[in-house]
């Protein structure tokens, strides 16, 4: 299937660029529209991509980084066309690293192309038809509801307010990484191309004191999913607060008949069983990362939030042409800014 511009309609607003840069934006934007149902696929318009277009198919998006090229998400196509695209791109950049892919795109790499495909973490879905606070892996969500409404907390949707940055920047202090805000792996808070966003504050005494921004998921043309990709708390509250402000929008996706939240990736949440195609010796390095090196992410903490809202886990994976990138994974985390 080919994307015809002239049946889509696009907001530019913010978009830089004239002439060819606009009308390639443009392509993009109807790609992302049309296909863009990976949780990562609005994060590959994130500043400073780059990108491998096939005009009327679709995109591959990535960044480089130490001569390196790390492509983020799946091709934003048809999906009859993924392997199209896979190979077309390959054919010009053969020794790219693919980050939170899915299975259908590591089984084409593997079996074509000889790459490894180790899962890199996983991801949480909610159907929000069946979606309630009831049970007793909830408690912690429903007791934040709670304590957010008897502290006095208002919390609303609205539109971006700028004003947030310095709740960022406090809470970034608060992080195992404070030097910087990641990047890549979550888009940056602030952007240029924002059309479906949507932004959910949490108000004290009038005073922004939290907030989720949601990106948008499409498929076959339909808006179907929103990703929380940027939250942020000031650091008097905590704990709890993400809960509470997940819930109500939670609610409010579900009466506009939205199918499913998808909660993004928990980096190196690993299942226990190693796939074929996998690599062992980075499972084995991945798990070490896990366990003794939480100083640089948090990322136990992340897997526990996530799953007390009880979704369905799917596998995501990055990958790689040598059984043991470890130069490219160095990178990787230098590109995200991790270390």
């Amino acid at each position: 299937m080919e994307v015809d511009l002239s049946e889509h309609a696009f907001a530019l607003d913010g978009v830089l660029g004239s002439g060819a840069t606009q009308i390639e934006t443009a392509r993009r934007i109807a790609c992302l529209k049309q296909f863009g149902s990976h949780s990562m696929a609005f994060s590959t318009m994130q500043p400073d991509m780059s990108y491998f277009d096939i005009p009327g198919i679709g995109y591959v998006a990535y960044a480089k980084h130490w001569g390196m090229r790390f492509v983020l998400a799946d091709p934003v196509c048809h999906p009859r066309h993924r392997e199209l695209m896979l190979d077309r791109f390959l054919a010009e950049y053969p020794g790219a690293l693919f980050v939170q892919v899915s299975k259908a795109v590591v089984d084409h790499l593997h079996h074509k192309h000889g790459y490894y495909g180790t899962q890199f973490g996983s991801e949480s879905k909610i159907d929000l038809a069946t979606w309630s606070l009831r049970g007793s892996k909830k408690q912690i969500i429903r007791t934040a509801v709670n304590q957010a409404r008897n502290q006095g907390i208002e919390i609303r949707e609205s539109g971006f307010d700028h004003d947030v940055k310095k709740i960022s920047q406090a809470w970034i202090q608060t992080r195992r990484c404070k030097n910087n805000e990641i990047r890549f792996l979550i888009r940056p808070m602030l952007i240029d191309y924002r059309e479906g966003t949507r932004y959910f504050y949490a108000y004290l005494n009038g005073e922004a004191v939290g907030f989720i921004f949601f990106d948008p998921i499409y498929q076959n043309g339909k808006l179907v999913s929103y990703v929380p990709n940027i939250s942020r708390s000031s650091a008097n509250f905590r704990q709890g607060l993400w809960y509470a402000l997940m819930a109500h929008a939670m609610e409010v996706f579900k009466a506009e008949g939205v199918e499913y939240i998808d909660l993004g990736l928990v980096p190196l949440m690993l299942a226990n069983g190693v796939e074929p195609q996998e690599s062992r010796l980075l499972r084995t390095m991945m798990a070490v990362i896990r366990e003794r090196m939480d100083f640089l992410y948090n990322f136990k903490g992340l897997e526990f939030a996530k799953s007390r809202f009880q979704g369905v886990v799917e596998k995501t994976y990055c990958c790689h042409r040598n059984a043991i990138p470890a130069l490219a994974m160095t990178a990787m985390f230098r590109l995200t800014r991790i270390i």
